[in-house]
């Protein structure tokens, strides 16, 4: 679906779909973006729209897409959108391994932020440049029914690990700060386990 298609989001569903998802996360340790992870929420489209729980804005999730593409130059692996509020979440997904967050420096005390983080990060950053220069045009307003429409960003990379107290705290502090050209990014991880 490089496209909005029309979704209605069920609650008893997601929860059916939420199995699939703890299995995965049970039956391995890393996840890779393009064998594991992507093909999961193309198949869970509940689990899909379920994401846009983030953000507040998005009540109804009746549109959602794989592959998103943005105006023939990004494509973002899933967006999720409410089309009475205008609001999308455009969501990136990376792999899911114990060096997908942080990754040793050498002999500094400190982590360095991995690259698929940054990766991700850059790739929303291209997204919100995008959808800012194509604001104006018939096209954007025929996709998102609008021409001001309220986007958010999700970065999910790297699963609930060990992590020392400061690099949590590095992290929290990444997630709530995290916004560009007035739009929240938001980050997150995979969890061990459904509880």
């Amino acid at each position: 679906m490089k496209t909005f298609a029309s979704h209605t989001f069920s609650i008893e569903g997601c929860r059916a779909e939420l199995d699939a998802f703890d299995h995965l996360l049970r039956s391995k340790t890393e996840l890779s973006e393009r064998e594991d992870i992507l093909p999961l929420f193309r198949k869970n489209r509940q689990l899909a729209s379920f994401i846009s729980s983030y953000v507040p804005d998005i009540a109804n999730p009746d549109r959602l897409a794989t592959e998103y593409d943005i105006f023939g130059d990004f494509a973002c692996d899933l967006a999720v959108g409410d089309s009475t509020s205008k609001s999308f979440l455009l969501i990136e997904f990376e792999d899911a391994k114990p060096n997908s967050l942080f990754v040793s420096a050498g002999a500094k005390a400190t982590p360095e932020w991995s690259p698929r983080l940054e990766h991700g990060l850059s790739q929303v950053l291209d997204w919100f440049w995008k959808l800012g220069d194509m604001e104006k045009s018939d096209d954007y307003e025929n996709r998102f029914g609008a021409r001001h429409v309220s986007f958010h960003g999700l970065v999910i990379v790297g699963r609930d690990q060990p992590l020392q107290p400061r690099e949590k705290i590095r992290l929290k502090w990444r997630q709530d700060h995290t916004v560009v050209h007035s739009k929240k990014v938001f980050g997150s991880h995979v969890r061990s386990a459904v509880p």
